[in-house]
């Protein structure tokens, strides 16, 4: 593989998109990796300050759907089908579905566990020295990166 350009890289297609059944739901669903503008996003919902001066903290609230909603397209327009305000009744849905979904966004995303600790890992220095190490992501408490539960047999 040669050295990129700019314009080979900003119009590369990139946001792999996969088919996830969903018998729950009666059907199957596109699910499509986040870009890195909406995983930046999805991660900076995960936190809440609770007091004004206060320290970010981590708050997984309703962190499943928050990502299913930003992962699952329309199939004839490839938008999300859903907003940030769906999310409250994508939670209502059945958890096994929201897992199956949800493992396969995040796997898309590259928010894998493994994905995940290679944000905290050090980075070799670039010629002018600057690290490239993303910061390390919060503590995750109930994590999503566990694999999801496997599909029911019929």
């Amino acid at each position: 593989m040669g050295l990129l350009s700019r314009d080979q890289i900003l119009t590369a297609d990139d946001r792999p998109v996969r088919e996830v059944p969903v018998p729950e739901w009666g059907g199957s669903v596109l699910v499509q990796g986040m870009n890195g503008t909406g995983r930046d996003e999805f991660l900076a919902s995960m936190t809440v300050i609770r007091a004004p001066g206060a320290a970010p903290v981590w708050d997984s609230g309703n962190a499943t759907a928050k990502l299913v909603a930003r992962c699952i397209i329309d199939p004839a327009t490839r938008e999300p089908m859903f907003t940030q305000r769906d999310v409250a009744a994508l939670g209502a849905k059945s958890a096994a579905a929201l897992w199956r979904v949800a493992g396969v966004a995040e796997t898309l995303s590259g928010l894998t566990e493994e994905a995940m600790d290679e944000l905290g890992k050090d980075t070799p220095p670039t010629p002018n020295g600057n690290s490239t190490s993303a910061p390390p992501p919060p503590p995750a408490e109930p994590s999503l990166n566990s694999s999801p539960p496997p599909a029911a047999s019929s």
